[in-house]
């Protein structure tokens, strides 16, 4: 299997730009990284102070590049609309030429991103919420007739048009079961938290129980100083650098973006950028 590399970007404090952020994505092509995902939050505790919006910033990596795939990573359904979501995706995906790539997951509430703004904070419910927006969300940009009646979301009589393709990867934690078995239904798994290679080995195994389609993508994160030698040809289709959160130094990143995916494997002194 041939490892794509990409870039996960936290737009925090010095990155808090979506100029800044197109720039690195433009950089970052010109460089021969494949992917560039920028993380969706609201806040992100006291160490962080300037963030910028996931949608803006994705236009200004759409604007500024031709190659790159590229999207949130992840965005939490469950705060979101996804009749909102599905034409904001559809016209970041014409935009691009087709290169968005919709992360989705379940959100964290550990610094108060859902209930400091009175949103949903039960991870249960927001579970509930994130099948049922998935099922929303997966029939407008499917571009046929909808109509949907449930627990969260009503669709009536709509029809979504343009319905460009959005391949959608949902996120999850290593070790639990829930968000692999709902990401095998969709086109890519981005598991969190892995500590060894032979921990990809096992979420492998696991999703090939639940038979994903083919071309179904397995995506890791890594921090820039982790060498990502000992984690290709395990049966991960994406192995991304973490840029962030914490301490961002603009120079620092600009090293490893223009340094390139090739480097990361025999530079182990790299700046970790987090």
């Amino acid at each position: 299997m041939n490892t794509l590399r990409g870039l996960f970007v936290a737009p925090f404090d010095a990155l808090a730009d979506p100029r800044v952020i197109g720039d690195l994505a433009a950089k970052a092509e010109a460089a021969g990284w494949d992917g560039f995902f920028i993380w969706d939050h609201l806040q992100y505790g006291d160490r962080v102070d300037a963030i910028a919006d996931v949608w803006t910033c994705c236009v200004a990596v759409a604007m500024r590049t031709e190659r790159l795939l590229f999207g949130p990573m992840v965005t939490p359904l469950p705060r979101r609309r996804p009749q909102v979501l599905a034409r904001q995706a559809a016209s970041l995906a014409v935009l691009s030429g087709g290169r968005l790539v919709l992360g989705l997951g379940l959100g964290d509430d550990w610094v108060g991103e859902f209930s400091s703004f009175g949103d949903e904070a039960d991870p249960r419910v927001r579970g509930r919420m994130l099948d049922e927006g998935l099922e929303v969300l997966s029939a407008l940009l499917s571009g046929r007739p909808a109509d949907h009646e449930g627990t969260h979301y009503v669709v009536r009589d709509a029809c979504f048009r343009p319905a460009p393709a959005v391949p959608i990867w949902l996120a999850g934690r290593f070790g639990n079961r829930a968000p692999m078995r709902r990401a095998a239904r969709y086109n890519g798994f981005f598991v969190i938290g892995l500590d060894t290679p032979e921990d990809l080995q096992v979420v492998t195994a696991g999703l090939a129980d639940h038979d994903p389609a083919p071309g179904f993508d397995v995506v890791l994160d890594l921090r820039p100083e982790q060498d990502p030698a000992p984690w290709l040809d395990r049966g991960a289709s994406w192995v991304l650098t973490r840029i962030g959160p914490f301490d961002i130094n603009l120079a620092d990143v600009q090293r490893i973006v223009e340094a390139g995916p090739g480097s990361a494997t025999s530079n182990h002194d790299a700046p970790s950028a987090t």
